[in-house]
């Protein structure tokens, strides 16, 4: 196979699937080819909207902001915590993190839920519990991905069962948060088989922001094979 590269990111379209309580996503023409000479979209998102990544600063004013935070924190050697076959709502205990994290690698955890995107069954997504941040923290990693909407639980509808608990160690810690990430599970048994794999999380650069969305891409590389 050589060198793949795998895109973790969903399509950002009108109406797509948002976290409860946030703006609602349109993108319509605002020029055409037929009326101005050239297309050009008119965008009315979230900082975090689809596929994006948490700076610090989206849970406290007093952390980073992320155009304050390196560009390292948004690279590196991709670590992938399978836990797929997690119930509904499962909290994910310490047990699951992989042994030998490293500061420098980005931690991705793949509950499988990226195939409840637009379904009502997404919202009952796997999380980490707050222990379990607690470790990937003590482990050094400061960049965590997820393919679910949180890495809280997020609160069924009509519920004010809110939680920031991971959200809270992660941030507090200068950690950046990958949300809504698809395709882990194709990057889960790549790491089986014993590939390499990077990941880039770049996120749009919009100043003092609380977070942007990302076009997130792995590469795995077969020719170097983990031992």
């Amino acid at each position: 196979m050589g060198v793949e590269l795998v895109d973790l990111s969903v399509p950002i379209v009108t109406g797509m699937p948002v976290y409860p309580g946030d703006p609602e996503v349109e993108a319509v023409p605002a020029l055409t080819v037929a009326d101005a000479g050239v297309n050009v979209l008119r965008l009315h998102l979230g900082s975090q909207t689809g596929t994006h990544v948490d700076a610090p600063f989206h849970i406290d004013d007093a952390l980073p902001r992320l155009d304050e935070l390196p560009l390292e924190r948004f690279t590196g050697p991709a670590v992938v915590m399978d836990v797929r076959g997690l119930p509904p709502r499962a909290p994910i205990p310490p047990g699951a993190v992989p042994p030998g994290l490293a500061p420098g690698d980005v931690l991705l955890i793949a509950t499988g839920w990226s195939r409840h995107w637009g379904t009502g069954g997404y919202l009952a997504h796997p999380y980490p519990a707050p222990e379990t941040a607690e470790a990937i923290v003590a482990a050094g990693v400061r960049t965590v991905g997820i393919d679910a909407l949180s890495v809280d639980r997020t609160p069924p509808p009509g519920s004010d069962d809110f939680s920031l608990a991971a959200h809270r160690v992660l941030c507090g810690a200068g950690a950046v948060i990958a949300e809504n990430l698809t395709g882990l599970g194709r990057l889960a048994d790549a790491q089986a088989a014993g590939c390499a794999i990077e990941v880039s999380l770049f996120p749009l650069a919009l100043a003092g922001a609380d977070g942007a969305p990302v076009r997130a891409v792995a590469r795995i590389d077969d020719r170097a094979v983990l031992v």
